[in-house]
């Protein structure tokens, strides 16, 4: 038994009005989908409901707060145990200049997405943050050039 859900051709106009613009009032919504607006507030709630639309946020440019230099690392670490990995996590988890950070499929162990000021904030942050950590083993960053599609 699967629990996709069922998404038809207007269910999938309305994901992508909301993704364009999670502040859409529901009858501009519902005018650029074809529908009444009770209709598409129906479709619009079954889809939350569903956990399809898990919820709608701010996108931050990162420039704007003084973030602009994006950096990804692959980061491999020597443990093997769980209490490490878990200790590990909950660390880089706490880094403020940590936006984004997965636990991979065999290598690297780890994917770490930081924005910081620059690239003096940058070294400040692996040396006296991620490569401190006693576990990390090899750590490869890359610097980002220029983005070319995102999606939030």
């Amino acid at each position: 038994m699967s629990n996709e859900v069922h998404i038809d051709h207007i269910d999938s106009e309305i994901l992508f009005h909301l993704r364009q613009d999670g502040r859409l009032t529901n009858v501009e919504l519902a005018k650029r989908v074809g529908l009444t607006p009770p209709p598409c507030l129906r479709r619009v709630k079954r889809l939350e409901e569903a956990g399809v639309i898990t919820g709608y946020r701010a996108v931050v440019d990162p420039e704007a707060l003084g973030h602009g230099l994006e950096v990804l690392i692959d980061v491999e670490v020597s443990a093997t145990d769980r209490k490490t990995f878990e200790e590990f996590e909950k660390t880089v988890v706490s880094f403020e200049e940590v936006v984004e950070f997965r636990r991979m499929f065999g290598r690297p162990d780890y994917f770490v997405r930081v924005a910081v000021a620059d690239h003096a904030a940058y070294e400040a942050f692996l040396t006296g943050k991620l490569s401190g950590l006693s576990c990390v083993l090899r750590l490869v960053s890359h610097l980002t050039m220029k983005k070319i599609k995102t999606s939030s």
